[in-house]
């Protein structure tokens, strides 16, 4: 199991090549969703890349060999992975290679081209793209990159959790929005070793209730079909190591729709300016559609956890 030691030792480690984000509090605002209580977003958005994704992309990096990062890196990715995977392949002065699926959005594909990445479309689903990128991983002897069940990459993802007990050692409730569980099992174990107060929750689609159904039937899950248009959160299986952190410091997962998450984005765009991917928002339609419902007095931290065009529309 990963632990808080971990995560502390990842904070040092990737500190000169990721961002410390802002904790912001949402006042003034016409239409609040937490009316009871008090209302921060982190804003991962704006991270290196435009993720929190570069956090665990990052350390793993900088746990290769120097022999492991010559060879070459390779990922699969619903784009916001893939970005942090091109970016430390910039740092590390190596090619990267990342497998997208079909549903990608363009812009991110454009900016991995920015960032050097060699793009290969493949599939439908992330796991279609993720069997290429395995594939070559093996043919060409390429040091792959999971995007979630590295207990490397989580412990990256956990950094984000450091952050928000530091900017408010007071938090009551953490909203987390989950595509394989890297990033939610990351921060619930750093906030709840370090907090155990906190009520950590979760979000997924509707259409992708992956770690909602493998939660209920105490084992990992399968889906037998993904129907949410939201590339970075669609995932047909978790892995074990994702839903043991699961299973043991996530208080509860919540389920929204696209379109949830779409009127949230444009919440965001309208009420904070903010440009939200559809997964950023996530933690926003948690709270807007009632899914989650904090009590009076509360301090409740929406992680914004990636950037985009949704809010745009």
């Amino acid at each position: 199991m990963i632990t808080v030691e971990d995560v502390k030792k990842a904070a040092i480690r990737i500190a000169p090549y990721v961002r410390r984000t802002p904790l912001v509090p949402a006042r003034c605002m016409r239409d609040n969703p937490v009316p009871d209580g008090e209302l921060l977003l982190k804003l991962e958005c704006l991270q290196a890349t435009g993720s929190f994704k570069a956090r665990g992309a990052t350390n793993k990096l900088l746990s290769l060999g120097e022999s492991e990062i010559r060879r070459g890196i390779v990922t699969a990715s619903g784009g916001n992975h893939g970005l942090a995977t091109a970016y430390v392949g910039w740092l590390g002065k190596t090619k990267a290679t990342v497998f997208l699926p079909e549903n990608v959005s363009p812009e991110k594909v454009k900016k991995l081209q920015r960032w050097g990445a060699t793009v290969t479309i493949k599939g439908h689903q992330w796991h279609e793209a993720n069997r290429e990128a395995l594939a070559l991983a093996d043919r060409e002897g390429l040091t792959y990159f999971h995007p979630f069940a590295d207990p490397v990459v989580i412990a990256g993802q956990g950094t984000t959790a450091l952050e928000i007990l530091e900017q408010e050692p007071e938090v009551d409730d953490l909203l987390v929005a989950i595509g394989g569980g890297g990033l939610i099992g990351g921060i619930s174990l750093t906030a709840k070793g370090l907090r155990p107060s906190v009520r950590v929750i979760g979000i997924e689609p509707t259409g992708s209730p992956t770690l909602y159904e493998s939660v209920k039937a105490g084992r990992v899950v399968e889906l037998k079909e993904i129907t949410t248009s939201v590339p970075t959160m669609a995932c047909l299986k978790t892995e074990p190591i994702n839903l043991e952190i699961v299973q043991r410091f996530v208080d509860e997962i919540v389920l929204v729709t696209d379109e949830d998450m779409r009127e949230a984005a444009r919440w965001l765009w309208f009420e904070m300016g903010l440009a939200a991917d559809l997964s950023g928002a996530a933690s926003i339609a948690a709270l807007r559609s009632g899914r989650v419902r904090p009590g009076k007095g509360r301090k409740v931290c929406a992680l914004v956890c990636g950037a985009g065009p949704d809010g745009l529309a």
